[in-house]
């Protein structure tokens, strides 16, 4: 790979700590005190099967975020994982809600929450590395 990749190293590393503690905060209370978490976030009663999977999602993210500290250009796709899926979730989900005119109150600590990822990983994510040949 001969071109210059521009890796903001800071905002890189930020966006797996930030990753694992909101993703990781969640997905821990989703897994082992969901009825807390409703309550916090002023959600609907959830199914617990659904409500763990996603729990479980998040979690997920958080672990594999710990090792984008050791080697965050090598787990970067994660970060491009969830920003897709926030983005889809914004267009795919909020955006008919909001159109509908149906918008929860409980919704807007999600769209906080999400817009701050979605722009922290816009900034971090070194988009020329991830779309690149690779020899590796």
């Amino acid at each position: 790979m001969s071109e210059k990749i521009n890796v903001r190293w800071g905002w890189l590393k930020g966006m797996y700590m930030y990753t694992i503690f909101v993703a990781g905060g969640f997905g821990l209370g989703a897994i082992f005190c969901p009825s807390l978490l409703q309550t916090a976030f002023k959600m609907p009663t959830q199914d617990p099967v659904v409500f763990g999977i996603v729990g479980s999602v998040y979690l997920a993210f958080a672990l594999v975020s710990i090792l984008g500290l050791r080697s965050p250009l090598k787990f970067s796709p994660i970060l491009l994982v969830q920003l897709c899926y926030k983005i889809v979730w914004f267009i795919g989900i909020l955006l008919p809600i909001v159109v509908a005119g149906k918008l929860p109150k409980n919704a807007i600590s999600f769209i906080v929450i999400f817009a701050t990822f979605i722009i922290g990983d816009l900034i971090a994510i070194p988009f020329s590395y991830i779309f690149s040949k690779h020899s590796d």
